[in-house]
């Protein structure tokens, strides 16, 4: 009996229609395109605007846009992940009403909180549900709506952030093709530096915690960007250590959309040429748990059956890793 992969074979995407571009910012915080643009490489991110509508309406919105271009049945669906760092509320699931929503009325789900690797840990555990054998679909739905955790006079994070969602099927393979090796790893003694404090249950919210802006998140910007260049960049040379892979083996690096200049730390490192980057932190900003997904849908026209992508990412807590996967299908687009 040949081995069972978890492959992915359709992606799906949704970003609001409000453009927050550096100009705009440019009124609300003392900054400028220059300065935003050469220490970021951000020039507009997407905001949900409308008021009542969380994480669930972006989850939402990528999985019909999936299951719209697959053309599956919502009802064969047997696993709803929706990996976020920010879910509607407290105590209710966002994948559950996710999944309602959408049709999938026979599956199980949940959430899954990495801060910004919740996708690529999410992907770990999808491959883990296929190649149980229970199993032989999972979707898999990184969506982030920042905005509700942004102090936009905050300049040190206003700037960076973005809402948006992407989705994939994960399905079972017998061919060699889908998720190939994984390294993942994490460290408690960074939460310090990059955080939203109040809210959970060590600092529930007071009237004086909101008053002062607790509820907001916040990041000491130096040492979260140096512990990511180190982390991604050492995750996704193990992977290519451990494959015996060479930069002429990967067609593609999709890495975490948090900054430029850590993707590009990244690719450096293994000395990879600059067309096999992938990169849309430049319309999109950082969306946290959507970053991976949302590149995924941007190139699906560009990536063939067969190529071999290495992801990575880095999220507060610390989380980061690499994942080597094979794409198993050429797109119709």
């Amino acid at each position: 009996m040949r081995k069972i992969s978890a492959a992915i074979t359709a992606v799906g995407a949704y970003v609001p229609e409000y453009v927050l571009t550096n100009q705009i910012l440019e009124t609300m915080v003392d900054t400028n395109d220059e300065w935003i643009t050469s220490r970021t490489g951000i020039k507009e991110r997407r905001i949900l605007k409308e008021e009542g509508k969380g994480t669930s309406f972006l989850a939402i919105k990528a999985a019909q846009n999936l299951i719209s271009k697959k053309g599956i049945n919502p009802k064969d669906i047997e696993v709803v992940i929706v990996a976020t760092a920010t879910p509607d509320m407290k105590a209710a699931s966002t994948a559950a009403f996710t999944a309602s929503e959408i049709g999938a009325t026979n599956a199980f789900s949940f959430d899954m909180d990495a801060a910004c690797s919740s996708f690529l840990y999410g992907m770990s555990v999808a491959a883990a549900y296929i190649e149980s054998k229970k199993y032989k679909n999972v979707l898999l739905i990184g969506a982030d709506k920042m905005s509700s955790l942004i102090n936009y006079k905050d300049r040190a994070t206003c700037i960076i952030f973005g809402d948006g969602a992407g989705a994939v099927l994960f399905e079972a393979n017998e061919n060699g093709l889908g998720i190939q090796d994984e390294y993942l790893r994490s460290d408690g003694t960074g939460r310090a530096f990059l955080q939203a404090t109040y809210g959970g249950s060590s600092h529930p919210l007071t009237h004086e915690t909101l008053d002062q802006g607790g509820q907001y998140a916040f990041q000491e910007g130096k040492t979260v960007f140096k512990n990511a260049v180190f982390n991604m960049a050492d995750a996704t040379v193990k992977i290519l250590e451990r494959n015996n892979l060479t930069k002429a083996n990967i067609d593609w690096l999709a890495a975490h959309q948090a900054n430029k200049r850590i993707i590009d730390a990244t690719a450096q490192r293994i000395e990879l040429e600059e067309e096999k980057v992938m990169m849309n932190i430049h319309k999109y900003g950082n969306t946290t748990s959507a970053t991976l997904p949302l590149l995924l849908n941007d190139y699906e026209s560009q990536i063939k059956k067969g190529d071999n992508i290495l992801f990575a990412a880095f999220g507060g807590g610390f989380n980061w890793g690499a994942i080597y996967l094979k794409w198993a299908y050429n797109s119709k687009n």
